[in-house]
């Protein structure tokens, strides 16, 4: 079981903050998890439309499309962040 948090237009597009879910073995990726997500429905699909703006931190570490999952605990979807 993986907790996914979702931030700012993340979390409006679909409606939550978080969710639990099992990841089937197929996931070992952040790009595997991302495709998964897109088949979850069509708020997550609309979403993923999106997927090469959404960034991805696994255990509040940023992570690339190529990262692997592991066991994480935690992992976020957000958008890019800007400062000043």
């Amino acid at each position: 079981m993986v907790k996914l948090v979702y931030f700012a237009w993340v979390r409006e597009r679909l409606n939550k903050s978080s969710e639990e879910i099992e990841l089937p073995e197929t996931v070992e990726t952040v790009g595997d998890l991302l495709d998964h997500l897109a088949e979850r429905g069509d708020a997550y699909a609309d979403l993923m439309s999106h997927r090469n703006t959404i960034r991805v931190a696994i255990d509040q570490e940023h992570a690339d499309r190529s990262e692997r999952i592991g066991n994480a605990s935690e992992i976020a979807l957000f958008p890019p962040m800007t400062g000043g």
